[in-house]
């Protein structure tokens, strides 16, 4: 399926023209979730997820497809590929996240092991855009206490070259921190953790009941995990974080990375499910999330806003999904003005959205 929308964006009284498309013509496993996507340098686009019987499961695992545009990639020229498994193993997998060394090494991180406070982050790397893989190593060695570098979404890249990822635990009190590389992700050291201020939490204490097909696991803990990152135009780099406590949070660093502040409230709600940001060349920051103020509540609407001061407040553009279904997990990147975005569409497929943010002008 492949469509064009004309949306009321809801800021500036101006309409956009959404690009909507699924990645997979037949999906390989019983379900899909929590995408990434990345502009390849050679053209086209390459997207990853995972997918298995059921989230958690051992047999999950890591999957890829390509839409190889070229040229025609603004005109949504191209098709998408057939998807294949790039990740596997003996416990479940989950998280794939995209992101380019400097020597155009295309670098896929991803989370292996049955019991999420615990997983290990594995990478794989790319000499020719995807077409093949090294074999997964590692991030840090030995590391067990729930995992290094990305955990969802996209590192950044600093004006100064240090790569920060956006990271986190999940041990009773969920906490957050910046995982930093200042030699283009050979090697890795954390910031301080990231949390809410007097938050408390009773050892094996269930959170909610959800029909949201998670695993159960995620029922127990409380807290802020997952940041989506951005560096503003006086170096200072800054979070938008999901909690379990009805709001996105927030936490700021002015030292690179090194030091954040504690995790604080905005009055964009959140329901406990991913969220993801991008900041295009302007300035302008586009957010997509659930706005839905309730721990573990549904994943629908999905919903893009649009920030032209820093974050400091937001604006809904519109609703990519209203449907009473779930639409989740987002991962958003810009080239230029043009805007690229996948989500969950119902863990039956991903939805990948294109629109040039020249639409607002």
């Amino acid at each position: 399926m492949a469509e064009d929308l004309c949306k009321n964006s809801g800021v500036f009284g101006s309409k956009i023209i959404l690009h909507k498309e699924f990645v997979m013509e037949k999906l390989p496993t019983a379900f899909c979730h929590a995408s990434t996507i990345i502009k390849l340098k050679s053209g086209g686009l390459l997207c990853c997820w995972f997918g298995g019987t059921h989230e958690g499961e051992p047999d999950v695992a890591i999957y890829a497809a390509k839409k190889a545009c070229g040229d025609g990639l603004e005109k949504n020229q191209g098709v998408w590929r057939k998807p294949i498994k790039l990740a596997d193993g003996a416990e479940a997998n989950w998280n794939p996240v995209l992101f380019y060394g400097k020597d155009n090494t295309l670098m896929l991180f991803y989370k292996h092991g049955q019991k999420i406070a615990q997983w290990q982050t594995f990478i794989m790397t790319s000499a020719d855009d995807g077409e093949t893989w090294s074999e997964p190593q590692e991030l840090v060695a030995g590391d067990s206490s729930g995992g290094r570098g990305p955990v969802r979404n996209k590192p950044i890249r600093l004006t100064s070259g240090r790569i920060v990822a956006g990271a986190s635990t999940e041990h009773g009190i969920w906490q957050a921190f910046a995982d930093l590389s200042d030699d283009d992700g050979l090697n890795w050291h954390k910031s301080n953790n990231i949390g809410i201020k007097h938050l408390s939490y009773q050892a094996g204490e269930k959170t909610a009941h959800s029909n949201i097909a998670v695993s159960q696991q995620s029922f127990y803990g409380r807290g802020v995990i997952q940041p989506s990152l951005w560096q503003s135009a006086d170096g200072s780099v800054h979070m938008l974080l999901r909690s379990s406590e009805g709001f996105v949070h927030r936490s700021n660093s002015m030292d690179e990375g090194k030091t954040w502040c504690s995790a604080y409230p905005l009055s964009l709600p959140n329901n406990n499910s991913g969220l993801d940001l991008v900041r295009t060349n302007n300035g302008r920051l586009f957010l997509v999330c659930n706005p839905v103020a309730s721990n573990w509540g549904q994943r629908s609407p999905l919903s893009l806003f649009l920030s032209v001061d820093d974050g400091q407040s937001w604006q809904k553009l519109l609703d990519l999904e209203t449907e009473a279904a779930e639409f989740s997990y987002p991962a958003i990147i810009a080239d230029g003005e043009e805007i690229y975005l996948t989500y969950t569409w119902k863990r039956q497929n991903i939805a990948c959205v294109h629109f040039s943010s020249n639409d607002l002008d």
